[in-house]
């Protein structure tokens, strides 16, 4: 495995039991003290980020996804108290948790001497994780970044460091989530093995959690519906679902292993409403917060999704 040779310079810190406990108890403290299930879509913050949690409040999500600032910029955003206090003090109080999405231009992979270095990722993420633990949210998700020309070593090398910048200085309860790519501009990011060793390999892995995109893995050939058992499997005995904290439940346009990120709506795509199904009915992703970036209905929400994937779990009740 490339991953495992490439990193192999470098010798991992594990994750405390401690640790981990304590991220439980962030999230348990964050949603409702109940059982219900965390289920949303992804929101727009036009309106502050306290009007996208009633939002997705009133369209029956028990969580919801947001960008904490423009997606097509890098331009840092000063933090508004009063609107995330709002955002949090609502989300307390309706038991709902979030999710943060950093911007499309992120590259972990970057080096310190490219046309964007290093450092403007860093400043960037700082501020997603300053502005997302201010609403009270789980994490941001962050992509595992691309390589391009260079070097698989060098790749992952910079994916390490720039995690490592970033969070040398963050003393919050809000994490970095690394999502896996569904390997349309390449190799690089979209196996559980590769997202486990960077987590692993960096110097903090207790403020690094993930997020995994169905709909990436369903095109990256590395989840077949027809074979959840076994991609579960996998997943346990690399250690990836104890650290899972988001899912991106989408369908997709594309069939399996066509390397082609397009969600599709749920049950409307090569996946289907059974493979979805028949991978979030396991109890290793039960306690993850799950978010749609699929279309919006009619009505200009996900009702309609949210209420399909709730009844998943209600006929099993």
């Amino acid at each position: 495995m490339i991953v495992k040779a490439s990193l192999a310079f470098v010798t991992g810190e594990q994750l405390s039991k401690q640790s981990f406990l304590d991220a439980k108890c962030f999230i348990a403290q964050t949603v409702s003290m109940t059982n219900s299930l965390q289920i949303g879509a992804h929101v727009s913050i036009r309106g502050g980020y306290g009007r996208a949690a009633r939002f997705a409040w009133e369209s029956g999500a028990t969580c919801f996804q947001y960008f904490p600032k423009n997606p097509r910029s890098l331009k840092l955003k000063q933090l508004d108290v009063r609107d995330t206090r709002d955002c949090l003090l609502f989300c307390q109080e309706k038991g709902i948790s979030s999710i943060a999405h950093t911007p499309y231009g992120i590259n972990m992979a970057a080096g310190i001497d490219d046309v964007t270095p290093r450092k403007v990722y860093v400043a960037s993420l700082l501020n997603d994780l300053e502005i997302a633990e201010a609403c009270g949210s789980l994490g941001i998700v962050v992509h595992f970044g691309h390589f391009g020309g260079m070097e698989p070593l060098q790749g992952y090398q910079n994916i390490i460091q720039c995690m490592n910048e970033v969070l040398q200085s963050w003393d919050g309860r809000t994490k970095l989530l690394i999502e896996n790519q569904a390997g349309n501009h390449g190799n690089e990011g979209i196996t559980l093995e590769e997202l486990v060793k960077v987590r692993e390999l960096s110097q903090f892995p207790e403020k690094i959690g993930f997020c995994l995109d169905t709909c990436h893995a369903y095109a990256a050939g590395i989840w077949n519906p027809e074979r959840t058992e076994d991609f579960l499997e996998r997943g346990e005995r690399l250690g990836f679902w104890p650290h899972l904290v988001a899912v991106h439940l989408n369908d997709s346009k594309f069939p399996f292993d066509s390397r082609r990120d397009r969600h599709a709506g749920i049950g409307q795509g090569h996946i289907g409403e059974q493979g979805l199904k028949s991978l979030m009915s396991s109890g290793l992703l039960r306690s993850s917060a799950v978010v749609m970036e699929t279309e919006k209905g009619t009505d200009g929400s996900h009702r309609k999704e949210i209420a399909t994937v709730r009844g998943w779990f209600e006929a099993e009740a």
